[in-house]
């Protein structure tokens, strides 16, 4: 296995902020928001679906950029990261593998990830890109980047229908991981257990599987 690309949301980064800073700027309880999360995730909906619940017709882009504007934008820092992550990516390296972040995000949330210095050989996003999961040319463009075959590569995310099926479409290997709403919600679903090469609860599991992958035969 020679490249790892992780989705950024929920598999690399908590969402509590994002969502949080919705709320706020919705003004309504950050409970309130959490909720609906899980309930339109809960209903195979797009997260986003939560803020059209709360305010029918907004228009998210235009939301978004009116944030910005006001200083209430987006934002990362170190504290928004998974414990797990710097030492998963470290060990990966370590290993020899070409490490990549990639996913569904804005091209401020690229800086932002860069600006955090993880070890890694490429951050990308969806919106630097100009193409979004799950759409096979994302993942064509994620074999691009990994520069290699698609079956040496293993993508890792927490949302099958965005980052496992989408991926092994593309002839990736693919990993679910167990964690944020989609991550839990799914990990024991039939189909997710049938496609996923791996099954993981913490980014430290890929570490001795990548390793037992890249043993000579």
């Amino acid at each position: 296995m020679e490249t790892i690309v992780f989705d950024v949301g929920e598999t690399l980064v908590r969402d509590d902020r994002h969502w949080a800073s919705w709320a706020d700027w919705l003004g309504v309880p950050r409970h309130t928001v959490s909720a609906l999360v899980g309930a339109v995730a809960a209903q195979g909906r797009d997260n986003a679906d939560a803020l059209h619940l709360i305010k029918p017709g907004i228009d998210v882009g235009e939301a978004y950029r009116a944030r910005e504007a006001a200083g209430r934008g987006e934002h990362l820092d170190e504290s928004d990261l998974y414990p797990d992550v710097r030492p998963a990516l470290a060990g990966l390296h370590q290993l020899g593998a070409r490490v990549i972040i990639a996913g569904n995000q804005t091209a401020k949330a690229g800086e932002l990830l860069r600006g955090l210095d993880l070890p890694a050989d490429l951050v990308a996003t969806s919106d630097e890109w100009g193409v979004a999961k799950p759409s096979a040319e994302f993942f064509g463009r994620v074999v691009e980047a990994a520069d290699t075959a698609p079956e040496r590569i293993l993508y890792v995310g927490d949302h099958p229908m965005h980052d496992l099926f989408p991926a092994q479409r593309a002839g990736l290997r693919a990993a679910h991981l167990r964690r944020g709403p989609w991550g839990y919600l799914t990990a024991d679903d039939p189909d997710v257990v049938a496609a996923a090469d791996w099954r993981i609860d913490t980014l430290t599991q890929l570490t001795p599987i990548v390793a037992k992958l890249r043993q000579p035969v």
